[in-house]
């Protein structure tokens, strides 16, 4: 039997999800073939409308090995496990001659634990040990969400946080979950043969497409002990987000309130001389805090260094005699015990290593005016590591809607580990770049309008004249605006100076669900929502609802920000611009990816303004502009108002 083509795989595919071949999709699908079969690595632009998970799909399942695919967001994890993969399975499956198996795969901790659900979580000694059903009274939002998930826990069929629909708060949920060093294992625990955990990785490994998250990936890369099963292809979908994922699993923090939980759980476990010693070292490591400045610390400071260690050597003490003693008297031990010994290893781990002081590391104080002072630690850059675990033993394709930065794909190329296109050598993974372009006309579709005659903005103080500007600007379009700020700050003045000065409904991030608020804003076009960076990936409001994006200024990172500023130092002092590889790239991701919340259907027009003049004047503005879509320019803000007021109309006369 001769092998199916890849054109008519695709073709098979897309008539299944009702859709029509691009041909920037049919490019895709014959690069992400050509990857798999020569096992080299590509980064794949795809822009939005492109069709892009079926572009990869179709040759990863043709191919016939195991494929994981790992994703930033839950919508496009739910999208590819709920509709893209049953379908296009089954639309292959007439000329491939079987149905490839998926399975999604999350951390343990997204998944309820039936043996914390039964036997209750082990808790701190002022409150002892209870059956948290009882004690949380059914009037408390807390008591309530805790009696329907144990509801729940008798219906569902993944035991997937997901799953569950209300949500629940992180505290609701941590009552009924454990982190993977918290886990008794499969073997030990009551409730093994049962767990929700166990059975997913267990699919997975009989899965011929395993759907996680970059989370996991990066846990994967990370902690040396393989999470997910073994794989001949990686394909990493909406992978401008990557970086920032791995740098958030490798950091590590450490807080008196987590010392001192650490404290009490171990107490019960060792004798009184081992426990005493790291309850001291908690008290000195809590006094040195109550003096923490927010910033980096390039040098540890005596104190804290005097205070890590003895947090560090206490700590080692303590894991070594909780794993010596046994003691039948405490309730649940087995669980005690491992919850103990994980709170334990925590701190270790973070104290020693801040104390050996690696080159490669950045140690910061953060100072939250509720929670008190943070210690933390993260990588100066995750680029080693991404380029030593990912792009070793199998072909990976890194794609999203924003990948070239500038004009290239060598700016992220170099964040994920990789030496700049072409280059060959010893040790160097070769990979080719791909932009498949837009299925969109976005010179005819939008326009994209720079307020050049604002003042720029500054750091602190409100900014009347952009205030003004914006005003008029919702007004022309007849609401149908998202605005999205680059702070929460910015995002609820400007909602509250604009409650007062408009009649369009203004919504802001944060006053309900993210859900609630999207469907709100796309069910009624005279109305406007507001928010901030969070915000610039998850709305996708297809037509007339959505025809002004507006961004109050460039999204610089905090000059304040301490690993970013560490970065930025570090490649200059490098020979590099620090400037353009730190601060614009992390500005111009964000920007192309605000900016792509406007066209995301053939039919869409409207206006992208940016309120700082910096994007036309200065000279990184062009780099930045080279990121976004090909819109039509301008800095006339009469051409923007009247052809806001035309747009306006249009969907006025055809009823919406």
């Amino acid at each position: 039997m001769t092998k199916p083509s890849l054109p008519d795989l695709l073709h098979a595919a897309v008539s299944a999800v009702g859709g029509t071949e691009r041909p920037g999709q049919v490019a895709m699908a014959e690069a992400v073939a050509e990857a798999i079969d020569d096992n080299s690595h590509r980064l794949i632009q795809a822009g939005t409308g492109t069709g892009k998970s079926l572009g990869y799909l179709v040759p990863a399942l043709a191919h016939g090995e195991r494929v994981v695919v790992a994703t930033a967001t839950l919508a496009l994890q739910r999208q590819l496990v709920e509709r893209d993969l049953p379908r296009t399975v089954e639309a292959l499956h007439p000329q491939l001659r079987r149905r490839p198996q998926f399975a999604m795969l999350k951390g343990r901790s997204n998944y309820l634990c039936l043996h914390r659900l039964h036997e209750g979580a082990p808790q701190d000694e002022e409150d002892g040990l209870f059956d948290q059903f009882e004690a949380a009274a059914p009037t408390s939002k807390l008591g309530q969400d805790l009696l329907r998930m144990r509801d729940w826990a008798d219906e569902t069929e993944t035991g997937d946080r997901d799953d569950l629909t209300p949500g629940v708060s992180d505290k609701a949920w941590s009552q009924i979950s454990v982190s993977s060093r918290e886990c008794l294992g499969a073997t030990k625990c009551a409730y093994g043969a049962e767990c929700f955990a166990e059975a997913a990785r267990e699919r997975a490994k009989l899965a011929d497409v395993v759907v996680t998250n970059h989370a996991l990936l990066a846990i994967d890369a990370i902690e040396g002990a393989p999470v997910l099963p073994q794989h001949e292809v990686l394909i990493v979908d909406e992978a401008h987000e990557l970086v920032s994922r791995v740098t958030g699993v490798a950091t590590g923090e450490l807080t008196p309130g987590q010392v001192n939980r650490a404290v009490k759980r171990a107490a019960k476990l060792v004798d009184e001389k081992t426990a005493d010693a790291l309850q001291t070292a908690s008290e000195t490591f809590e006094r040195v805090m109550e003096l923490a400045l927010p910033g980096r610390l390039e040098q540890i400071p005596e104190d804290l260094g005097y205070a890590l260690m003895s947090l560090r050597d206490s700590a080692r003490n303590v894991i070594s005699a909780i794993g010596a003693t046994r003691d039948k008297s405490v309730h649940d031990e087995d669980a005690v015990r491992k919850q103990a010994l994980a709170a334990v290893e925590s701190i270790h781990g973070v104290a020693e290593r801040i104390t050996n002081g690696s080159e490669y590391d950045v140690v910061w104080y953060e100072r939250h005016d509720r929670f008190g002072a943070t210690l933390r630690v993260a990588p100066l850059s995750v680029s080693g590591l991404l380029r030593e675990k990912l792009f070793e033993d199998r072909s990976v394709v890194l794609t999203s809607a924003t990948l070239k930065l500038g004009g290239d794909f060598n700016g992220v190329a170099a964040s994920l580990g990789l030496s700049p296109e072409g280059v060959e050598g010893d040790d160097v993974p070769v990979w080719r770049g791909l932009d498949v372009g837009s299925p969109f006309d976005y010179p005819k579709q939008g326009i994209l309008y720079v307020a050049k005659h604002l003042a720029t903005p500054g750091r602190e103080g409100t900014r009347g004249d952009m205030m003004d500007e914006l005003a008029e600007l919702i007004e022309a379009a007849g609401g149908r605006t998202l605005g999205l700020f680059s702070s929460m700050r910015g995002a609820k003045a400007a909602a509250e100076e604009l409650r007062g000065r408009l009649d369009n409904p203004i919504l802001l991030q944060g006053e309900e669900t993210l859900g609630e608020l999207i469907k709100s804003f796309a069910a009624d076009p005279k109305t406007c929502l507001f928010g901030t960076l969070s915000l610039w990936q998850g709305v996708d409001v297809p037509g007339p609802s959505c025809q002004l994006v507006v961004m109050d200024r460039i999204p610089f990172p905090r000059p304040d920000d301490p690993l970013m500023s560490a970065r930025q130092k570090s490649v200059e002092e490098h020979g590099g611009n620090g400037f353009m590889a730190v601060a614009a790239t992390h500005a111009a991701l964000l920007m192309a990816q605000g900016a792509g919340r406007l066209v995301r259907a053939s039919g869409d027009r409207g206006v992208v303004a940016v309120l700082d003049p910096r994007l036309a004047t200065a000279r990184y503005g062009s780099f930045l502009r080279a990121t976004l879509p090909d819109f039509w320019y301008t800095t006339d803000r009469n051409q923007a108002r009247r052809s806001l007021a035309a747009i306006d109309a249009t969907a006025k006369a055809d009823g919406k």
